[in-house]
């Protein structure tokens, strides 16, 4: 007997390509990212370069989980761009409703990818909403960027962790304590 059945196989390299081709779609560059990471670094590594702060974006947006979590928030804003939601759930995304929380839950997978710190950073630029975060937050009544503006902070927090781990790793190699903060 023949199995008819169909195997299901993702091929990460797609996935990959059609998270930075749906970043740039929705305006949004790795160096506006890059611009946030500094924005959250610079005061404790004061010697941080973009090029430091870009390679760290790279490598948090190389993680499938991350990937994941862009996919489909952008694909929720697109929706409610299109007035495709169901209500209430159109209204709530269209307008970014403040009681609405999964746009940052959804973020959270991303923060989580490097530890904790990275809540304390996104908590920070989420409030702040510094750069491309404050362009991405303004409603213009077409544009729906309620996932993606939590998205594109929650990038620059995780890489912004990722950096915060790896200097500390260079610190203790180099045998200089860390401060007592």
């Amino acid at each position: 007997m023949e199995d008819d059945t169909l195997e299901y196989s993702l091929n990460s390299r797609k996935v990959a390509e059609a998270t930075e081709e749906w970043l740039r779609r929705r305006g949004v560059q790795k160096q506006e990212i890059g611009e946030l990471v500094m924005h959250l670094q610079r005061t404790y590594y004061p010697e941080l370069t973009m090029e430091e702060c870009l390679e760290s974006v790279e490598r948090v947006l190389s993680k499938r989980e991350v990937q994941n979590a862009i996919l489909t928030g952008i694909q929720l804003d697109i929706l409610a761009e299109q007035g495709k939601l169901l209500p209430p759930l159109q209204d709530i995304v269209f307008n970014d409703e403040g009681l609405y929380g999964c746009d940052e839950v959804l973020s959270m997978a991303i923060v989580n990818v490097y530890g904790s710190i990275g809540y304390t950073n996104f908590g920070y630029i989420d409030k702040m909403k510094p750069g491309v975060l404050k362009r991405l937050n303004e409603k213009n009544g077409k544009d729906v960027h309620t996932f993606l503006d939590d998205i594109v902070g929650a990038i620059a927090a995780a890489a912004s962790s990722r950096i915060a781990h790896r200097k500390q790793a260079e610190k203790e190699k180099q045998g200089i304590q860390p401060d007592d903060d």
